[in-house]
């Protein structure tokens, strides 16, 4: 190492010497400025982070240290948080946090769906898979490598197939989704918004709920079934999103009005029209997309626009719910920016709280950036 760092992705200028024998993808022993032992990473020559770092400590480890990640990350899921009492869809390996960067793998149903963004982790998978489908119960697998995360990292996606299966189904909270493997975004569930959707429905009874940007319709379908909203209306421009919340809700018997929309258009029309909700949700996709101040200053804009409409048509007292999944934007900042939207429109608001991802996505000391999902709750007044 060139510099002192226990951030698990070490980029080429915070790198000093490398052996030769060193080969992309191997495991290898990590050493600091100094020459002393410093840990263990995954090594590879082309990729934009040639090291990824999956332990920090003197003592020399071996291969076995990933059966002992994903045993430490079940025992998480399995043991102390009891998911499966609740729910069969949860976050199994969340990459850095559970020390296997660049891995990421949902347990949805009898399914697992991975993705994968790193070479060395891509020459495991099949004794990874095995374990977690030896742990878990689970029987296929659907695995996602992006084409540019392929190329710079040199994964051949033709070395390991997926199972032949378009679609499968969950429970959460005593509610079914379907699960699309071919339309649905990432791993093609967000089980991250799962102990907000559930918080949602405790704050909904007898209300009007518009969903923002839908999706697959959890926080509308939840808010019907299990907060006794009034009404419910769901809103996305994605086509296949709008069907998917469709199937979701007859899946449920749900009452739901679904819109193909735009969001911003649609909440412009309601503001032209007076039309008001008791309750907002906003859960856009990520609007800041890259590391640029262009995309930072753009991103933001979105932000801030969509909040300033939202709050706009929730009515006096009524309970505003904005997320924002965008990495490049902290906490902190995010509650600036719904600030600013709401004082630009002449409304103040009483935050209620302010919440994440659930524990199975869970954040590392090491690595604060990827606390990723912010959700504000409040009060517009």
């Amino acid at each position: 190492m060139r510099t002192f760092s226990y951030q698990p992705s070490i980029y080429p200028a915070m790198m000093g010497d490398v052996s030769p024998q060193a080969k992309s993808g191997e495991l290898v022993h990590v050493y600091d400025k100094n020459g002393r032992p410093f840990g263990a990473g995954l090594y590879n020559q082309y990729s934009r982070v040639p090291l990824r770092v999956i332990h920090h400590g003197e003592e020399p480890v071996d291969e076995t240290i990933f059966e002992r990640w994903i045993d430490r990350a079940l025992d998480l899921r399995l043991n102390l948080l009891e998911l499966p009492a609740s729910t069969d869809a949860f976050r199994v390996i969340h990459s850095d946090a559970d020390g296997l960067s660049g891995l990421i793998v949902d347990k949805f149903g009898e399914v697992l769906s991975v993705q994968v963004h790193s070479l060395g982790i891509w020459k495991r998978l099949p004794t990874l898979l095995s374990r977690l489908h030896a742990r878990l119960g689970t029987t296929k697998t659907v695995i996602d490598v992006d084409p540019g995360v392929a190329r710079n990292e040199g994964i051949r996606v033709e070395e390991h197939r997926s199972d032949r299966i378009n679609s499968t189904k969950i429970r959460e909270h005593g509610i079914r989704y379907e699960v699309n493997f071919d339309t649905g975004h990432k791993t093609g569930f967000f089980c991250d918004q799962r102990e907000n959707r559930r918080r949602l429905g405790q704050w909904v009874r007898g209300k009007s709920v518009l969903d923002l940007c839908c999706y697959s319709g959890g926080f509308s379908i939840t808010a019907k079934l299990l907060g006794g909203a009034a009404e419910v209306t769901g809103v996305d421009l994605d086509e296949a999103a709008i069907a998917s919340a469709r199937r979701n809700a007859n899946l449920n018997q749900a009452r739901v009005e679904w819109v193909h929309c735009d969001a911003y258009a649609y909440a412009r029309q309601m503001r032209k029209d007076g039309k008001q909700f008791g309750v907002v949700v906003l859960d856009p996709p990520k609007l800041i997309e890259g590391r640029e101040e262009e995309d930072h200053a753009e991103g933001i804009a979105k932000y801030e626009d969509l909040n300033s409409l939202g709050i706009v048509i929730t009515e006096p007292a009524g309970l505003l719910v904005t997320c924002s999944c965008s990495g490049q934007l902290s906490a902190e900042d995010f509650e600036r920016l719904v600030i600013r939207s709401a004082h630009r429109v002449g409304r103040k608001l009483q935050f209620l709280d302010r919440t994440g991802a659930g524990a199975d996505h869970p954040v590392m000391s090491n690595c604060p950036e990827s606390r990723y999902l912010k959700v504000l709750w409040a009060r517009v007044f």
